[in-house]
């Protein structure tokens, strides 16, 4: 069957795309040929050896989200400032290219005050969220590499704070002291719900506490799925006591892949949150299709 458009998410170090007929995904493709790794020329070669074989000989409607329309990207969309709504008509950009495309980036959002902060990819996946979930008022956490708070009210994402995260993690993990203790893989359930206390209660101490990851690993031969689970709840812990305005008596929606979703949502139940969870690829499809239907949710 011939798709009616193609979604496009293009973060830093991937590309995916799927061929749809309507809300329905007919096929779809990766690569690694995300934003990090492409000059502005190679974008286009790159969207085309995924999708050639969907094309007509028609103008097939694109619609790409994520790192594309950054400033580094293929062509850059200028941000939305809140409160707005995550994904608007007349909101997508389009941008020149094969005239086998009609293709269009959806904007990401931006934030003055309180504090400076900005987001692409994630305002689509809020997207989903809302229409997913009608009449959403809460908070939505993103975990990633760069972990998003939002919070949406009356449909609109009213503020939002991102915290680097999973970039400290993999930076310590394999590029800190740590490497030397931190295993590439294996988890302990117990140790990583100990971290993650530790840190919402002592927040000033997490930098030491991380030290001690090294130390103990040393002197008492700590486990490394052990310290891989107590660096990652002592990072999430920090966020969590950090982002405490966003989840604290608040109902929270938490979008991402199975792993670190499950991480967030046992942190958040420690502190008696009870997360919902919503898978990320379900959710980026979701926002897409709205704007390629030029609707809100």
């Amino acid at each position: 069957m011939t798709p009616d458009w193609i979604a496009v998410d293009w973060g830093t170090s991937q590309l995916r795309v799927w061929a749809m007929a309507g809300g329905r995904v007919l096929a779809a493709a990766s690569s690694e040929d995300g934003m990090g790794r492409l000059s502005p020329e190679g974008f286009q070669p790159a969207l085309l050896r995924l999708i050639e074989p969907w094309l007509t000989t028609g103008p097939m409607p694109v619609i790409a989200c994520g790192m594309v329309g950054a400033r580094q990207g293929w062509a850059e969309a200028p941000y939305r400032p809140v409160p707005c709504a995550p994904v608007a008509p007349g909101a997508l950009m389009p941008v020149a290219a094969d005239p086998r495309l009609a293709l269009r980036f959806v904007p990401g959002l931006s934030q003055r005050k309180p504090a400076a902060d900005v987001m692409r990819g994630e305002e689509t996946q809020i997207a989903g969220v809302l229409a997913t979930l009608p009449d959403f008022d809460g908070i939505v956490c993103l975990p990633g590499t760069h972990t998003k708070w939002a919070h949406l009210s009356a449909g609109e994402v009213v503020s939002f704070q991102t915290f680097l995260t999973g970039e400290m993690f993999a930076l310590l993990a394999g590029q800190s002291v740590l490497r030397h203790s931190v295993g590439a893989s294996g988890w302990d359930d117990a140790a990583f719900a100990e971290a993650v206390a530790d840190a919402i209660t002592s927040p000033a101490r997490v930098s030491a506490r991380l030290f001690g990851l090294r130390a103990e690993a040393l002197l008492a031969d700590l486990a490394p799925e052990t310290a891989r689970a107590r660096l990652s709840g002592l990072l999430i812990g920090a966020e969590l006591a950090a982002a405490r305005p966003y989840w604290l008596g608040q109902r929270v929606v938490i979008v991402a892949a199975d792993g670190i979703a499950h991480a967030y949502a046992a942190a958040l139940a420690a502190q008696g949150v009870q997360a919902e969870l919503l898978p990320a690829e379900q959710m980026t499809l979701a926002g897409l299709t709205l704007a390629q239907a030029g609707e809100t949710p």
